[in-house]
């Protein structure tokens, strides 16, 4: 026992110095999630997927919710998407004091009404 004592006396420190010394994340880690709002055509099929339903969609109002606190990070919504634009970036959500969703609204493009010209 005296010769683990000796051996963790004089090697470095085990853990991190976490805000000053941040690990990369890693190749296939499942992290924070991201939506293009402008690919996203708010079907609802990550939404209806989520098995922790921190995901609602809006239609109507062009709303996309995601709570975070409440997500499982599964990765089921960004595989079910069907115009894959949900993705998970390696790293993870920093902390903070309060809580707080993501909420993105899509702007919708007017559609143009084609007036037939008549000469006359």
């Amino acid at each position: 026992m005296i010769k683990n004592i000796f051996r963790n006396l004089v090697a470095g420190s085990a853990t991190r110095a976490y805000p000053i010394e941040i690990r990369p994340g890693f190749d296939n880690a499942r992290g924070e999630l991201e939506n293009d709002i402008d690919g996203c055509t708010l079907c609802g099929i990550c939404a209806k997927k989520c098995p922790s339903q921190c995901i609602r969609v809006a239609r109507k109002q062009n709303l996309w919710e995601f709570d975070p606190y409440a997500c499982v990070y599964c990765g089921i919504c960004v595989e079910s998407c069907p115009k894959s634009c949900l993705v998970q970036d390696k790293t993870h959500k920093k902390p903070t004091r309060m809580k707080e969703t993501l909420i993105l609204k899509k702007e919708v493009k007017p559609k143009l009404k084609v007036v037939a010209k008549t000469s006359g």
